[in-house]
């Protein structure tokens, strides 16, 4: 679900945001899967999978934030010191889409990250608007998918993908049960 369809590729393996630059360049083909391998044998797993019976159909991306990019990242801004969670990148296999899989993959990533006692989980979606966007770069997610799950927006960035700015969302966990 990860991976590129090539093995041998040096994209995706949702590292680019995980790991400091410098190790995600020096990754290289079958190198990037060993690592996200290992990623998924920790604690915590590194996303949550989406399910069709037996068939992975959709990913999330989520993390501390403070063991991602995110934590250092100068165009998305820290609103304050709460140690909250990211959740970065939303995929739905081809074939899956407009089943509300992106839908349940953001409320499993929520469930996730309440479940190991964050506080609040953020996202970096596009506001896009009623705009198309590109598929290979909808992977942040959009505003109005984040907004049906509660989440509300808590700043702007200066970061742009594919054309729209990115805005950040927070959702705060404290007020959900456990």
């Amino acid at each position: 679900m990860l991976g590129p369809k090539s093995p041998t590729s040096n994209v995706c393996w949702c590292l680019s945001y995980r790991i400091p630059s410098k190790l995600n360049n020096e990754l290289h083909g079958p190198a990037r899967g060993e690592y996200v391998a290992n990623l998924c044998a920790a604690e915590p797993p590194p996303g949550v999978l989406a399910y069709d019976g037996d068939e992975p159909v959709g990913w999330a991306a989520v993390a501390p934030r403070s063991e991602t990019s995110f934590a250092r990242n100068r165009k998305i801004p820290h609103i304050d010191d709460l140690p909250v969670w990211s959740l970065w990148c939303i995929r739905v296999r081809p074939g899956h889409r407009k089943q509300g899989i992106s839908h349940a993959l953001i409320t499993g990533a929520v469930e996730f990250a309440r479940d190991r006692g964050a506080p609040a989980i953020e996202a970096y979606p596009l506001d896009n608007g009623d705009a198309k966007v590109d598929l290979t770069m909808a992977y942040a997610g959009l505003r109005k998918n984040f907004e049906r799950a509660g989440f509300t927006k808590a700043a702007d960035t200066t970061s742009v993908l594919a054309g729209h700015p990115r805005i950040l969302m927070r959702l705060d966990l404290s007020s959900f049960g456990h």
